[in-house]
Formats: C-alpha cells, sequence, structure tokens
C-alpha cells in the first residue's frame, strides 16, 4: 500500500507550507499556544483571530486531505502536517516584535513561496526540479529565475501595505482591492471605457504580467537501486522523488472566481504517484484548479487578441491544437488544457457558451479594437513587458 503519509507531506509543501516546519516544529493553537503567543495576547487580544485562522489550522490542506483521501484524510493530515504554517506571533513577528514593528517581506515568502502567491512579488519564479537547472540566484535557501516583478513592488510597497493584520484576523485576503487605491474612471484606457471589462472582470486577469504554474506533479517512491540512481538528481522527500512535468512562467489561463467575476486560474494539484512496489504507476491522485491573483501587476495589459480569438486561454483549445497528450502517454488525463475529470476548487472553468458569445464580432466590437489599437500607436497605453 502507497505510504500516503509521506505523500501528504510532500503535498503539503507543495501548498507552500514551511519545509522547516514540516521537519519537526511542534503544533500550537491561539488558546494553549506557544509561551510568546500568550504573552502576545494579553495586550493583543484580536491577534487571537490569525493564530485561530487558516494560517493556523491550515483548513485548506485539510479541505484537500479530505478530497483527495476520502474517508483517511483527517488521519493523513494529522500524521503529515503538524506543525506547517503559523503557529506564534514570533513566526511573522520576530523574537522582539515590539522593535521589528510589522513583518518584513522576508517573513511573509518564507511560507508563500514557489507556487504560493507571493514569491513572483519580487521577480522570482521557481527553477526546475532536477539538479542541473538548481543554480543562480537563491532567495530563502532556494534558487530562482529572475523576472519582472510586481509595480507595486518597484514602488517599495510591502506584503503588509495590503495584507494588514487586521484583515487577516478578520479571515480576508486583503484589507484593500484595487479599486479602493485606483479609479478605473480616471484612466484613459480604451480597455476601461468597456463596461463588460469592469463589471465582469477581476482587475488581475488583465494586468497581471505572468505567474509560475506547475502541470503534472509527480512523486515517485523509488524500489530498486537503478531507479534510485535514476530519480537521485530531483529533490527527495522521505522515500519519494519530487518532478513536474512542465513548469510555465507566462500568463495563466482565465476561469472564474468566487465571484463570477473572469479570474486567472493555475493548477494548484495535478498530482500523480507512482510506487513500484505496489504496483501503482501514475496514480492520479488530485486534478484540482484555483482561481488566484497573481502578484506581478504592470500598469498596460493584454491586448484584445490576449483573450479574444484565443481558445488556449480559456483551456478551450482543440483537440488538433494540444501540444501534450497525456493519454497516449498512459496518464489518466486526457490533457492538462481538457476539463474532463479536473475541477477549480473556488471557482468555475469558463463556460464555452460564454466564451462564443465575447467573441461575436459586432460593430461595438470592431471599433473598440481600432480605438486600442490607435492608442497603442499613439503610445499613450503603454503595454507590460511579456
Amino acid at each position: 500500500m502507497v505510504h500516503w503519509t509521506t505523500l501528504f507531506i510532500a503535498a503539503c509543501w507543495l501548498l507552500g507550507g514551511s519545509a522547516a516546519r514540516l521537519a519537526g516544529a511542534s503544533p500550537g493553537s491561539a488558546e494553549t499556544g506557544p509561551a510568546p503567543a500568550a504573552a502576545c495576547l494579553r495586550c493583543h487580544e484580536p491577534a487571537r483571530g490569525v493564530l485561530s485562522g487558516s494560517m493556523a489550522t491550515r483548513s485548506g490542506e485539510r479541505q484537500f486531505a479530505r478530497r483527495a483521501f476520502g474517508a483517511e484524510g483527517d488521519r493523513f493530515f494529522a500524521g503529515a502536517c503538524a506543525g506547517c504554517h503559523v503557529v506564534a506571533c514570533a513566526d511573522c513577528h520576530g523574537e522582539d516584535p515590539h522593535r521589528a514593528g510589522r513583518p518584513r517581506n522576508e517573513a511573509c515568502l518564507r511560507c508563500h513561496r514557489g507556487y504560493s502567491a507571493g514569491w513572483e512579488y519580487e521577480g522570482r519564479a521557481p527553477r526546475e526540479d532536477h539538479a542541473r537547472y538548481r543554480r543562480g540566484a537563491t532567495a530563502q535557501g532556494e534558487p530562482f529565475l529572475k523576472l519582472l516583478p510586481d509595480v507595486h513592488f518597484e514602488r517599495g510597497m510591502s506584503c503588509a501595505d495590503c495584507h494588514t493584520m487586521k484583515s487577516l484576523q478578520e479571515g480576508k485576503r486583503a484589507a484593500k482591492g484595487c479599486r479602493d487605491c485606483h479609479s478605473p474612471a480616471a484612466s484613459a484606457s480604451p480597455e476601461h471605457a468597456i463596461a463588460a471589462h469592469l463589471e465582469k472582470l477581476s482587475c488581475v486577469a488583465c494586468h497581471a504580467a505572468w505567474a509560475p504554474q506547475e502541470y503534472g506533479t509527480f512523486l515517485i517512491r523509488p524500489a530498486t537501486g537503478e531507479q534510485e540512481e535514476a530519480f537521485a538528481p530531483f529533490p527527495k522527500w522521505g522515500p519519494w522523488r519530487k518532478s513536474a512535468h512542465l513548469k510555465r512562467q507566462d500568463v495563466p489561463p482565465l476561469g472564474l472566481d468566487e465571484q463570477g467575476l473572469v479570474s486567472p486560474i493555475r493548477p494548484r494539484f495535478l498530482l500523480f504517484v507512482t510506487d513500484p512496489r505496489n504496483g501503482v504507476e501514475n496514480r492520479l491522485v488530485a486534478a484540482e484548479w484555483r482561481a488566484f491573483s497573481p502578484h506581478t501587476v504592470r500598469r498596460g495589459t493584454v491586448a484584445c487578441g490576449g483573450c479574444h480569438d484565443n481558445r488556449r486561454r480559456f483551456l478551450l483549445e482543440r483537440d488538433a491544437e494540444r501540444l501534450y497528450q497525456l493519454e497516449r502517454d498512459g496518464l489518466p488525463l486526457r490533457s492538462y488544457w481538457n476539463r474532463d475529470g479536473q475541477t477549480v476548487v473556488n471557482g468555475l472553468f469558463f463556460p464555452p457558451e460564454r466564451y462564443e458569445r465575447m467573441n461575436i464580432k459586432s460593430p461595438e466590437y470592431a471599433r473598440q479594437v481600432v480605438n486600442q489599437w490607435q492608442k497603442l500607436l499613439d503610445h499613450a497605453a503603454p503595454r507590460s513587458k511579456r
């Protein structure tokens, strides 16, 4: 039988949990917590909301365990995820919080890195898993590719400028949304003149320059010396080796978020397991996508063709256009970009009928395309680098 406890440790890591905590830190709680947390709560009672929130309870990981492993999910979670994420005030504020003040980016990015939103804010993208690519600049002990950072980072803003303690206490992702600081009506952009864009799209659907995406995460448990040698260049997680089929650092696909707005989506888990000792080969454990907000905002946007008449952007490629034919490789998914057997855990894939409607070439559509290109030629609407 597959050693699911070890598998789930790797799964927690993929979700963005701290490897150091997974290695042996003890869990705490807002009620009994470590001594530093208890001392803080005597004066900072509202902080209890953070220490009992999702960063401390790991509710997202627990829910994933139940979806992936069914009735055994809670047992897998209890055996593998103790101590991951925030367990004390010092995890974010350091050992001397009154001197340090609010957390610096480094504290946030210790956990929010890799494929957990955060690293890309400073222009970091995960490198490939194989040892030959593990080189170059490093951050938090991990090598990364240097890409275009978020414009807010370039302006000197930190994570805490938007993700405040109050918002975390209330269980919100951020204290401020884009429109709390930026008025679309004040922009001369022709895209903002289209009411449907402002009513039906999240801001990052157009303004996110890129996002890290991992398609096909494979965990293998080598059974022979030959297999151990073959997979030695890949990261080791207990008895498992981890590799990714494809990593992309470009504009992500689009779907619908929890509010029904058009939003970037990316794989949360397209997870396969191979355990030759138990006759398991490329077993699909989870095929889940997630709507998210890439932290790579730029002033410019994609042109009309970045969405309209772009079936691939909405995971609607025709079979003849697909580059990765997974079924031919014996995998239980038709394609990473085929919706069959997959789900968006906090939203929906973009409806095909809606895609067809948005591509009707009305006179108004033609007028807006001409207007956008005229602005571009006049250099009145600078574009993000791609």
